[in-house]
């Protein structure tokens, strides 16, 4: 069905992205497309799709692909008919239905009779069926704009869909629904996403690397196995090369100093039977000329095993290569941070809640928030955090130091560099290479301390919100996360992971992601109706 054979892509700037990718997809084959941040999973979706041209190398498709790309507002202009792409045989339709049957009506409907029937068919499926078609795609919320391309794959019935991050913008029964559809679809379907429960639902991974393409026959949690078991090879190799290189080194070491003894014996013996001074100069040039051939010798072996030792160590994951830290000594598990009692929000002489909340939140507990869009989830944060004022109702907060990051990352500066937003969470006076020391085991060389924050990636701002928390002198008492997986890779969620799982404080979290919920231990959960 598509074949890939040495497709090589550089950016406009002319630097390579990737080379050398081959792929094979057959009929009916669901496949995860996964890969670290920028290596280029979206750009091979787009090349696949024919929006962008390789620099080299053959795609032969036997089918054409259908691309439902990431959502970024590029398509708020048009109608939702125009969206789904059947704006022209609706209409078409109708206007044969009522008579007006022209030979230009007749070849924009393309004998596609059962268009009307499958439209409704999809836009109930997807629960949009009290939209109005000529709406524009700009008063969506994000879920119901994803809805309205996922819709469009089952009005038009395609072979080979390409889905990037289909479930972005979902709720949780808009991912079951976009689950069932995966799992009941008969088409060929490429997947690039950091949902792992949608993940789990496909047949085989695709990783892709700076390598090319390596396949792996299973599901994402069988690929996560099978990464696990090269790691820890990985890291034995790793730890047997130093090895290596240690023994080495002390190899060359003794090696010199039995040279050194048998010369400073040879030389005593030289002396002891007055030889002459030109034959002494003689024997003492051939003993350095000896004694550098064998630090050569050894210095050779010593650099290749070296070189050896750094390539294995550019092969470790990041997030093994990173250290937390979090300082968690003022935390007092089970002190009362938090309490509501018979509390309300109005808005527009409206309450927000049908019933009044009554809650209360301990030091230590992880906490899921959920609730439907609109539910009053963000004004509960915000209530909580001090910046908005109850319509009824009494609320006592204890937490000294709360931190919200939402899915902009907005606690960050743009305006700012990198090393300065660093230095503005420098509350214990650290040292400017302490702070330079803590933006390094976050993976920002000397290349990025420079680098405005507006020009970071939504993994990037990830890391540097983490390290800028680790420079502070205290872990917060609570950490607020709104939709924290949205924008990130999973390699990225899996750095956030194993922060979150570091920190001893409060956690409250806002997810659809419940493959991520249940990784951080979230306990509890408070509903909003």
């Amino acid at each position: 069905m598509l074949i890939l054979q040495n497709i090589i892509y550089r950016h406009p700037d002319k630097d390579l992205l990737f080379d050398n990718i081959h792929l094979n997809l057959r009929d009916n084959d669901k496949v995860a497309l996964t890969g670290n941040n920028g290596v280029g999973k979206s750009t091979l979706l787009k090349i696949i799709a024919g929006t962008l041209q390789p620099a080299a190398g053959q795609i032969n498709a036997g089918v054409r692909p259908f691309y439902v790309p990431q959502l970024f507002g590029q398509y708020n202009h048009l109608t939702i008919a125009e969206a789904l792409g059947i704006e022209v045989k609706l209409h078409a339709l109708k206007a044969i239905l009522e008579g007006n049957v022209t030979e230009a009506n007749m070849n924009m409907l393309e004998d596609d009779w059962t268009i009307e029937e499958r439209c409704n068919e999809a836009m109930e499926y997807w629960q949009l069926k009290d939209l109005d078609l000529t709406q524009k795609m700009e008063t969506l919320s994000g879920g119901h704009k994803t809805k309205v391309f996922l819709a469009s794959i089952s009005i038009h019935q395609p072979k080979l869909v390409l889905l990037d991050e289909p479930s972005n913008h979902l709720d949780i029964a808009g991912r079951e629904l976009l689950y069932d559809f995966i799992s009941s679809a008969s088409c060929s379907i490429i997947v690039v996403s950091h949902d792992r429960k949608l993940l789990n639902l496909l047949n085989t991974v695709f990783e892709l690397t700076k390598k090319g393409i390596t396949v792996y026959g299973g599901n994402y949690d069988f690929y996560a196995a099978q990464k696990l078991m090269e790691n820890n090879a990985l890291e034995q190799d790793v730890k047997n090369k130093e090895k290596a290189l240690r023994k080495e080194k002390e190899k060359e070491r003794e090696t010199l100093e039995r040279q050194q003894k048998l010369d400073a014996r040879g030389k005593k013996k030289q002396e002891k039977a007055g030889i002459p001074t030109i034959a002494m100069n003689t024997l003492r040039n051939n003993a350095e000329k000896s004694t550098a051939k064998i630090k050569g010798v050894h210095a050779e072996k010593i650099g290749d095993i070296s070189r050896e030792l750094q390539a294995l160590r550019k092969e470790i994951p990041d997030i093994d290569k990173m250290k937390f830290g979090f300082d968690d000594s003022s935390l007092h598990t089970g002190k009362v941070l938090f309490t509501a009692r018979d509390l309300n929000f109005s808005y527009n002489n409206h309450m927000l809640w049908k019933e009044n909340l009554n809650l209360q939140i301990n030091s230590g507990e992880r906490i899921a928030l959920k609730g439907l869009n609109g539910s009053g989830k963000t004004t509960l944060i915000k209530i909580m955090l001090g910046k908005l004022e109850p319509a009824t109702g009494t609320v006592f907060i204890a937490a000294d130091s709360s931190v919200y990051i939402d899915q902009d990352y907005s606690l960050v500066d743009n305006k700012l560099s990198v090393y300065e937003q660093a230095q503005q969470f420098n509350t214990a006076a650290l040292e400017e290479h302490e702070i330079k020391i803590r933006l390094h085991r976050f993976l920002f060389t000397r290349e990025d301390w420079n680098k405005p924050i507006a020009a970071l990636s939504g993994g990037e701002k990830m890391r540097l919100m983490l390290c800028c928390l680790t420079i502070s002198n205290q872990s917060p008492d609570i950490i607020i996360l709104d939709e924290p997986t949205n924008n990130l890779d999973i390699q990225n969620i899996e750095i956030l992971t194993a922060a979150i799982n570091e920190y001893k404080g409060t956690l409250i979290v806002v997810s659809h992601d419940e493959y991520f919920l249940e990784q951080i231990n979230a306990k509890r959960t408070i509903y909003l109706h």
